[in-house]
């Protein structure tokens, strides 16, 4: 398991599948809403909600919730959403980045302080790990799109910087600040990605043994369980063979 939160694993994992889906909704849409308040409600004048729109679109999530979203963002009582990142350690002393939009700054920090500190963590300060990772645009598309040797070719023409395949689906990482560039390139190629997204890469990992790795998922199921948390990103690997004792 990478070392960053996906839904589908947590979906397979737990076998919540429905309350997940709801969960997802309404951080996919929280993000629509952001994104469409801070730019126009135009996916073709605004890449961020384009972007949004696609995630949204690649998990089933209904046209009519997609609208609604983007409808919200003018509306005078809208929440007023504000992006915030914490930063902390893990089991094993994983290094773990949560990026959440909130209403609720207060609410917020002692929601993630709680799931650090009753799973093995601690939340630090600000800048305590991002240091050891780069931020980068991260663009994934199921295994099913193609082979791993036509991706590559792909995304390294459409302007991509690594590409990384597994049985499940392939990650393609692009520059910061070529993120939209590049999705717009493979989705005229490969369709809409299953998600496009500014991503926390680590430098490097920190492998996890059966028990670390048991509460480290804890934790993260803990974090992604909170509505304010849109991503969890951290520097730690589960190698196959316990991520299958695990469940």
């Amino acid at each position: 398991m990478a070392g960053h939160s996906k839904f589908k694993n947590i979906m397979h994992r737990k076998g919540a599948q429905d309350k997940k889906r709801s969960a997802m909704f309404s951080k996919l849409s929280r993000e629509i809403t952001v994104a469409a308040k801070m730019g126009a409600p135009d996916p073709d004048m605004n890449p961020r909600l384009r972007l949004a729109i696609n995630a949204a679109k690649a998990q089933s999530m209904p046209k009519d919730n997609i609208q609604r979203a983007i409808d919200k963002a003018s509306k005078s009582d809208a929440e007023n959403y504000e992006e915030v990142r914490y930063e902390g350690y893990g089991p094993g002393g994983v290094a773990i980045i949560v990026e959440a939009l909130t209403d609720n700054r207060n609410r917020t920090a002692t929601n993630v302080r709680t799931a650090f500190s009753k799973n093995g963590g601690n939340l630090g300060a600000s800048g305590a790990v991002s240091h050891g990772f780069d931020r980068m645009g991260l663009i994934t598309y199921p295994a099913s799109v193609g082979d791993p040797d036509a991706i590559f070719e792909a995304a390294l023409e459409a302007g991509a910087d690594d590409v990384s395949s597994n049985d499940d689906e392939h990650e393609i990482w692009t520059a910061m600040d070529a993120l939209h560039e590049v999705a717009k390139a493979l989705e005229d190629k490969l369709g809409a990605a299953a998600s496009a997204n500014l991503a926390w890469k680590p430098q490097t990992t920190v492998e996890l043994d059966e028990s670390n790795a048991g509460t480290l998922l804890k934790l993260v199921d803990a974090l992604d369980d909170d509505d304010d948390v849109q991503t969890v990103w951290g520097n730690y690997e589960v190698p196959d063979d316990v991520m299958e004792k695990l469940g």
